[in-house]
């Protein structure tokens, strides 16, 4: 049967967190422990080498130096900058919710800050972000952790206990904060274990997919794939955005909304 390309991106994942546990491998044993053929695992080689993830030897491949550097941004820094925009960007998303909604809320920091934003509705909140249980919610949001290994200073759950829980529900909404966003490039993030969770809670969603992400998310694209762009419907960030890309963004069929900063009071 022939490969579709969630089914690639899964194994070259897959591939590139043996790699960066073992540092490098032969073909023949990434054609073992991935069950494919040994032309199916240089194929991926070769095509993540391009990418400049993966470095080739005859025979097998290492991983590239530049993917070996932490692949994280510090945690202070992604929560402290473009509060403002952030802010305002979780109440639109809040703003889109309805009462019996079971909602997927992946580990973004943005998607984090929804939760004050949630009042007088009941919803149900699915999600792999840790530091859920930190945030301060209203009496009708209720939280389900999915469980798994804990990854990072953000506490994000990932693995397949994580995705086991979410193949087994349904949301009625899914909102994502990405690291990059772009025509070309879809929905894009610099963490390789948290890649699957968001495909999982694209698929599992009956209703809209909201993707949340600030200015400097608009037009980039990194290094792991979490969905194409028509694999969303929503898109909110803010009005700093480039308006060409978000113009291009719009042409590609997605609702999108550039909201205001919003400033402490």
């Amino acid at each position: 049967m022939k490969n579709n390309r969630g089914a690639i991106q899964k194994r070259q994942m897959q591939l590139l967190h043996y790699l960066k546990e073992k540092g490098f491998a032969d073909v023949t044993q990434l054609s073992e422990l991935l069950r494919v053929s040994p032309i199916t695992v240089r194929r991926d080689l070769d095509e993540l080498a391009g990418r400049g993830l993966v470095t080739r030897y005859f025979g097998g491949a290492k991983l590239a130096e530049s993917a070996q550097e932490d692949d994280e941004p510090a945690y202070l820094e992604t929560t402290t900058q473009h509060l403002a925009q952030k802010r305002a960007i979780a109440r639109r998303a809040a703003e889109m919710l309805e009462n019996g909604d079971t909602v997927f809320i992946n580990s973004s920091s943005t998607a984090l800050l929804i939760y004050p934003y949630i009042q007088d509705r009941s919803v149900l909140v699915v999600t792999n972000n840790g530091r859920s249980l930190l945030s301060q919610r209203a009496a009708g949001v209720e939280l389900v952790l999915t469980g798994g290994e804990v990854y990072g200073d953000k506490q994000s759950l990932v693995g397949q206990f994580a995705l086991d829980a979410l193949s087994r529900i349904t949301a009625t909404k899914c909102i994502l904060g990405v690291s990059g966003i772009s025509v070309q490039g879809g929905i894009t993030s610099r963490v390789i274990q948290e890649t699957a969770i968001n495909q999982m809670m694209l698929r599992r969603c009956s209703g809209p997919k909201i993707v949340v992400a600030d200015y400097t998310k608009i037009g980039l694209e990194h290094n792991f794939f979490s969905g194409r762009l028509g694999d969303i419907t929503h898109l909110i960030t803010d009005t700093g955005a480039d308006p060409q890309k978000l113009d291009s963004i719009r042409c590609a069929g997605i609702t999108v909304d550039a909201v205001e900063p919003l400033e402490d009071s």
